[in-house]
């Protein structure tokens, strides 16, 4: 079994964090998060039982040195007749003003190295140029795209301006970096978190539990959208608070979903004006 649509570097981006207004001009949040992973629900065609796992990464940089996140995601899935491991991990770095993204991404299955791929992106003629050095060597040049931190200061910056609604492309290095995917994002009003939630003392301490509800669906219009009925090819759910810590996540894949909760935040020093 694989993970259909996992793109480790657009979800990291989205567990990032960092301020709204003015405070997002200057630097993104560095810090390392960790979430529990279960079952949301699921399609009976999927054969999927129970599937339990954890979620953990460290966003570091600045908008001066760039932003290097490192993420693995690991699940394990149980069906009627077996089950099985999948570790997905990802180390990438965007630099300054997007003007480069270097990728490198593993995927196991059962412990056994399963994909690997490797290589860096850049603008350039109004698309971006991707040089692949894994799983074999290769150039190709794909249309314009925001890569995942300037996706993620997008979204900030359109909810600062009171947009709910837009859409946008983005390049994460997923498929051996072979796409550039569209997105259509949905922003709802702004609420407090329940006292009773589980996630809220952990956002408490971190100085804010009033977030935004996010929606995010992901479409692949190379391989003429998903589905060719104009449906995505995965979905993400969040809330986003004005730290820019996001949490009560779910990740949807069609035949099933995984929901992620928050359950460690550790802030790291942020860098103040670094230009």
């Amino acid at each position: 079994m694989r993970m259909k649509g996992i793109h480790l570097a657009i979800l990291a981006s989205f567990l990032a964090g960092g301020g709204l207004g003015p405070a997002l001009a200057e630097e993104l949040l560095p810090h390392r998060a960790v979430y529990d992973l279960s079952l949301h629900e699921r399609s009976e065609r999927s054969g999927i039982t129970a599937i339990s796992g954890r979620m953990v990464y460290e966003f570091n940089g600045s908008s001066c040195d760039g932003y290097t996140v490192n993420f693995r995601f690991v699940t394990e899935f149980d069906t009627e007749e077996f089950s099985r491991l999948i570790d997905e991990q990802s180390t990438t770095y965007e630099g300054p003003d997007g003007e480069s993204f270097d990728f490198a991404m593993r995927s196991y299955l059962d412990g056994n190295l399963d994909r690997e791929s490797r290589g860096s992106a850049v603008p350039e003629d109004g698309g971006t140029h991707v040089s692949v050095e894994r799983p074999e060597q290769t150039e190709h040049d794909l249309g314009p795209s925001l890569f995942p931190t300037q996706h993620l200061k997008d979204l900030l910056e359109k909810i600062a301006e009171g947009r709910t609604f837009y859409e946008t492309t983005i390049f994460d290095g997923s498929e051996a970096g072979s796409k550039v995917m569209t997105t259509t994002v949905v922003v709802g009003r702004q609420a407090a978190l329940p006292a009773t939630d589980p996630e809220h003392d952990l956002l408490a301490a971190a100085g804010d539990t009033n977030f935004w509800p996010v929606n995010i669906a992901y479409f692949d219009l190379q391989n003429g959208d998903a589905t060719g009925e104009g449906m995505p090819t995965y979905r993400i759910a969040f809330k986003l608070n004005e730290a820019g810590i996001t949490h009560d996540l779910i990740m949807d894949y069609g035949d099933f979903a995984i929901a992620g909760q928050l359950v460690e935040l550790e802030a790291f020093d942020r860098v103040e004006d670094c230009n």
